[in-house]
Protein backbone atom coordinates (compact mmCIF):
# COMPACT_ATOMS: atom_id res chain seq x y z
CA UNK A 1 0.00 0.00 0.00
CA UNK A 2 1.06 3.22 -1.16
CA UNK A 3 1.16 5.29 2.38
CA UNK A 4 1.75 8.79 0.88
CA UNK A 5 -1.41 8.25 -1.90
CA UNK A 6 -3.85 7.13 0.94
CA UNK A 7 -2.60 10.14 2.95
CA UNK A 8 -3.24 12.70 0.14
CA UNK A 9 -6.67 11.16 -0.75
CA UNK A 10 -7.41 11.49 3.29
CA UNK A 11 -6.83 15.74 3.37
CA UNK A 12 -8.46 15.66 -0.19
CA UNK A 13 -11.59 14.69 1.47
CA UNK A 14 -11.25 16.42 4.49
CA UNK A 15 -10.53 19.62 2.82
CA UNK A 16 -14.03 19.28 1.11
CA UNK A 17 -15.37 20.77 4.71
CA UNK A 18 -13.51 23.51 6.84
CA UNK A 19 -14.61 22.22 9.99
CA UNK A 20 -13.06 18.89 9.80
CA UNK A 21 -9.54 17.97 9.99
CA UNK A 22 -6.89 15.07 10.29
CA UNK A 23 -5.46 14.01 13.11
CA UNK A 24 -3.46 10.88 12.25
CA UNK A 25 -3.43 7.87 9.56
CA UNK A 26 -1.94 4.94 10.91
CA UNK A 27 -1.36 1.80 9.11
CA UNK A 28 -1.70 -1.56 10.73
CA UNK A 29 -1.11 -4.92 10.31
CA UNK A 30 -3.25 -6.94 8.02
CA UNK A 31 -3.11 -3.84 5.58
CA UNK A 32 -5.31 -2.09 7.90
CA UNK A 33 -6.05 1.42 7.30
CA UNK A 34 -7.40 3.53 10.53
CA UNK A 35 -8.27 7.76 9.78
CA UNK A 36 -8.98 9.13 12.63
CA UNK A 37 -10.67 13.03 11.90
CA UNK A 38 -12.29 15.15 14.25
CA UNK A 39 -14.15 18.40 14.01
CA UNK A 40 -14.82 22.10 15.27
CA UNK A 41 -17.62 20.92 16.68
CA UNK A 42 -17.12 17.26 16.72
CA UNK A 43 -17.75 14.93 13.36
CA UNK A 44 -21.30 13.46 12.25
CA UNK A 45 -21.08 9.67 11.41
CA UNK A 46 -22.04 11.09 7.42
CA UNK A 47 -18.81 12.78 7.57
CA UNK A 48 -16.50 9.59 8.40
CA UNK A 49 -18.95 7.98 5.58
CA UNK A 50 -18.07 10.48 3.15
CA UNK A 51 -14.42 10.62 3.68
CA UNK A 52 -14.52 6.53 3.65
CA UNK A 53 -16.20 6.29 0.36
CA UNK A 54 -13.72 8.63 -1.15
CA UNK A 55 -10.66 7.34 0.08
CA UNK A 56 -11.80 3.79 -0.81
CA UNK A 57 -13.54 5.24 -4.56
CA UNK A 58 -9.41 6.18 -5.56
CA UNK A 59 -7.92 3.01 -3.94
CA UNK A 60 -7.97 -0.16 -6.52
CA UNK A 61 -8.44 -3.60 -4.30
CA UNK A 62 -7.63 -4.75 -6.89
CA UNK A 63 -4.42 -3.84 -6.69
CA UNK A 64 -3.99 -4.62 -2.71
CA UNK A 65 -6.94 -5.53 -0.51
CA UNK A 66 -7.26 -3.31 2.48
CA UNK A 67 -9.57 -2.97 5.07
CA UNK A 68 -10.58 0.89 6.38
CA UNK A 69 -11.61 2.26 9.14
CA UNK A 70 -12.70 6.39 9.62
CA UNK A 71 -13.43 7.02 13.01
CA UNK A 72 -13.38 10.20 15.35
CA UNK A 73 -11.08 10.11 18.51
CA UNK A 74 -12.48 8.02 21.35
CA UNK A 75 -12.67 9.72 25.07
CA UNK A 76 -9.15 7.58 25.85
CA UNK A 77 -7.39 9.71 22.87
CA UNK A 78 -5.41 12.55 24.03
CA UNK A 79 -4.89 16.03 22.19
CA UNK A 80 -2.54 16.37 19.70
CA UNK A 81 -3.36 19.49 17.88
CA UNK A 82 -3.66 22.60 18.91
CA UNK A 83 -6.98 22.91 17.02
CA UNK A 84 -8.13 20.03 19.48
CA UNK A 85 -7.19 22.56 22.10
CA UNK A 86 -9.24 25.34 20.56
CA UNK A 87 -12.32 23.13 20.71
CA UNK A 88 -12.06 22.27 23.86
CA UNK A 89 -11.89 25.90 25.82
CA UNK A 90 -13.91 25.68 28.79
CA UNK A 91 -13.43 21.84 29.14
CA UNK A 92 -11.75 20.39 32.51
CA UNK A 93 -8.66 18.69 30.89
CA UNK A 94 -6.20 16.23 32.85
CA UNK A 95 -2.51 17.18 31.87
CA UNK A 96 0.50 15.23 32.62
CA UNK A 97 3.77 17.09 32.22
CA UNK A 98 7.16 15.77 33.05
CA UNK A 99 7.26 16.83 37.23
CA UNK A 100 3.26 17.05 37.61
CA UNK A 101 -0.22 16.39 36.81
CA UNK A 102 -2.97 19.25 36.62
CA UNK A 103 -6.69 18.78 36.50
CA UNK A 104 -8.39 22.31 35.69
CA UNK A 105 -10.71 24.53 33.09
CA UNK A 106 -8.64 25.11 29.81
CA UNK A 107 -9.66 28.93 29.26
CA UNK A 108 -6.87 30.15 27.02
CA UNK A 109 -4.95 28.90 23.87
CA UNK A 110 -2.34 30.30 21.95
CA UNK A 111 0.42 28.74 19.40
CA UNK A 112 2.44 28.30 22.08
CA UNK A 113 1.39 27.09 25.19
CA UNK A 114 -2.60 26.62 27.14
CA UNK A 115 -3.74 27.76 30.38
CA UNK A 116 -5.57 25.77 32.91
CA UNK A 117 -7.49 27.54 36.04
CA UNK A 118 -8.81 25.67 38.93
CA UNK A 119 -9.79 25.89 43.14
CA UNK A 120 -8.25 24.33 45.24
CA UNK A 121 -8.33 23.73 48.90
CA UNK A 122 -5.50 25.22 51.31
CA UNK A 123 -4.10 25.78 54.75
CA UNK A 124 -4.94 29.36 56.06
CA UNK A 125 -1.79 31.43 56.19
CA UNK A 126 -2.90 31.94 59.85
CA UNK A 127 -4.75 30.11 61.93
CA UNK A 128 -6.60 26.65 61.24
CA UNK A 129 -8.74 25.84 58.93
CA UNK A 130 -9.01 25.53 54.91
CA UNK A 131 -9.52 28.94 52.56
CA UNK A 132 -10.16 27.86 48.83
CA UNK A 133 -7.61 29.70 46.45
CA UNK A 134 -7.99 30.09 42.79
CA UNK A 135 -4.94 28.58 41.06
CA UNK A 136 -4.31 29.00 37.10
CA UNK A 137 -1.06 28.08 35.59
CA UNK A 138 0.06 28.05 31.89
CA UNK A 139 2.09 25.16 30.11
CA UNK A 140 4.22 25.09 27.15
CA UNK A 141 2.76 22.48 24.65
CA UNK A 142 6.64 21.18 24.90
CA UNK A 143 6.23 20.46 28.32
CA UNK A 144 3.31 18.41 27.77
CA UNK A 145 3.01 14.73 27.69
CA UNK A 146 -0.52 14.09 27.53
CA UNK A 147 -3.22 16.12 27.48
CA UNK A 148 -7.23 14.42 27.74
CA UNK A 149 -10.45 16.20 28.23
CA UNK A 150 -12.24 14.71 31.41
CA UNK A 151 -15.35 13.84 30.87
CA UNK A 152 -18.07 13.95 33.81
CA UNK A 153 -21.11 12.06 33.56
Amino acid sequence: MKEQKVRDLVEEAVLENDSLFLIDVLFLANNKIRVIVDGDEGIPIKECIRINRYIENNLDREEEDFALEVTSPDISHPLLLLRQYQKNIGRILKVKTEEEKYEGTLTNVTDKEIVLEWKAREPKPIGKGKVTVAKKISLEYTHIKEAKVKIIF
